[in-house]
């Protein structure tokens, strides 16, 4: 699976206009459309600590602010601590006239495993247990913006109060509100008064408020006089790691706790299904859901070409592979023109998507209550401004891919496939996967950038969602755009 992690030399066109590899986009089996992180609505399900797999709730997760209070990360290499047990030096102790030696006591520090840092360096004191108490370095501007915080929660206050009252007019009342329990909040917000008391307002500002400068302190002269020894200063990666204090010298940095990772799911904007649901238990690393387009749409992948010359023709070896569980025919069909077509193909598929949008935005039947549910997110799809520089000769007759078997790839004897190809098209076939000769015909392009063709793939899915009208697995035709990157001309290349 290396090669998921290479640069994108096959890229499909997502309904939105976007290109993407096969790895980066899903595929929803309710509008059988191709969607990538654009296309979906991201959804936090649950924070889990990657080293302890604590699992908190979303409340006690910003009480937290977003850090594991148990574990921690190396100030100098970011890598995870460990807790590392040791002993206290043994001391003689006089009681009288003989010398008694006390007894070792075990206690606990923390160690890098990669870095070798350890919290006796930046002298933090050895903890008697195991689990943890580790002393956390106050911020010393904490007072600070604890002040401002309340400085501003008060402004908001103030104006949504000022909003309250140019919506609706200060009606009077002349009930007993300790009678009902109101808060006092809630009485002078009826009364048309704003809720926080001018006393109170006046108490709250500050004598020295928050102003903006273009003022910069000045360097001091030590810096140009006394040596540097960089293996002493810290770096600004090491310093951004901790925002609050920023410390600037190898001594002076702190243990940062460990930050909070999430698990989430991501549902489709135009149907409102989950295309990825993973499971909510941390120490699990299967999915409820997978619908990525690697498990539904056929792959291509790139096996070889010959040197690329203008106006001469190339061979180029196009390997397809059927992942799904069902035979699958694909057949590959060119564009129009080789510069104008994307873009006048996307008008219509522009209006086609609207029109799905706004029917299933109001006739879906699988929607979320209108409290949950987010508001739909429709967009026009965005020109694909790729310009093919070759072109490529496709086959008239169609390819025809077996079913995925896992107990193929190591079974060789097993592959008993009878299918009548073309020896000059189909020069390899095994299992669910089969091999495919290509000739393309460069054009004259630009110096150094490499050659791209593409074309329309059509292939056969079997869409196994049961509904009300068809019960039974429907098979239908669904179409991709694929565009195919390959290397640099051999006049031009380097």
């Amino acid at each position: 699976m290396a090669y998921l992690l290479q640069p994108d030399y096959v890229r499909y066109v997502c309904n939105c206009g976007s290109l993407k590899s096969i790895s980066r986009i899903y595929f929803c089996r309710h509008c059988l459309k191709i969607r990538c992180g654009y296309c979906v609505s991201h959804e936090i399900d649950s924070h889990y600590c990657p080293v302890c797999l604590e699992n908190l709730p979303s409340s006690e997760v910003r009480l937290k602010k977003n850090k594991c209070s148990n574990c921690f990360d190396c100030p100098c290499c970011f890598q995870t601590l460990t807790v590392r047990a040791g002993h206290t030096p043994i001391r003689a102790v006089n009681s009288g006239e003989e010398v008694k030696a006390s007894t070792p006591k075990k206690v606990y520090y923390l160690c890098c495993p990669l870095c070798r840092w350890s919290s006796r360096d930046a002298g933090i004191p050895d903890q008697p247990n195991a689990s943890g108490g580790w002393p956390e370095q106050e911020n010393p501007y904490a007072t600070r913006i604890n002040a401002l915080i309340d400085y501003h929660k008060i402004l908001v206050s103030r104006e949504r109060q000022q909003q309250d009252r140019k919506k609706y007019d200060p009606k009077r009342t002349s009930l007993q509100f300790e009678k009902f329990g109101l808060t006092s909040a809630m009485a002078r917000k009826r009364a048309g008064l704003p809720i926080v008391s001018d006393v109170k307002w006046h108490q709250a500002n500050f004598e020295h408020p928050s102003v903006a400068s273009e003022e910069v302190e000045k360097l001091p002269e030590s810096i140009f006089t006394e040596p540097v020894d960089i293996t002493k200063i810290s770096t600004l990666e090491q310093r951004l790691q901790n925002m609050e204090i920023q410390a600037e010298k190898i001594n002076e940095l702190r243990p940062q706790h460990k930050k909070f990772p999430v698990k989430r799911s991501l549902r489709c904007r135009s149907c409102e299904h989950n295309v990825m649901k993973p499971d909510y238990s941390p120490q699990s690393i299967k999915f409820k859901i997978q619908l990525s387009a690697l498990y539904h749409v056929p792959e291509v992948r790139i096996v070889t070409f010959q040197p690329l010359e203008i106006g001469k023709p190339s061979e180029l070896l196009l390997k397809f592979c059927n992942p799904t569980q069902h035979q699958t025919q694909i057949m590959l069909l060119p564009f129009d023109t080789p510069t104008t077509s994307m873009i006048t193909s996307e008008s219509g598929e522009r209006e086609e998507f609207k029109r799905e949008n706004m029917q299933l935005g109001s006739e879906s039947p699988n929607l979320l209550p209108s409290a949950v549910r987010q508001a739909l997110v429709i967009e026009d799809p965005k020109p694909v401004l790729v310009t093919p520089g070759a072109s490529i000769d496709l086959p008239n007759s169609p390819l025809i891919l077996s079913p995925r078997d896992d107990a193929a790839e190591y079974d060789d004897t097993a592959d008993t496939q009878n299918f009548q190809d073309d020896p000059k098209l189909v020069v390899w076939r095994k299992s669910n996967k089969a091999v495919l000769k290509l000739n393309v015909v460069p054009f004259e392009g630009k110096e150094n950038e490499p050659v791209i063709v593409g074309f329309v793939m059509q292939y056969g899915y079997v869409n196994t969602i049961a509904t009300l009208e068809n019960k039974t697995p429907q098979k239908v035709d669904l179409k991709v755009k694929i565009f195919l990157t390959l290397g640099k001309l051999v006049s031009q290349a380097s």
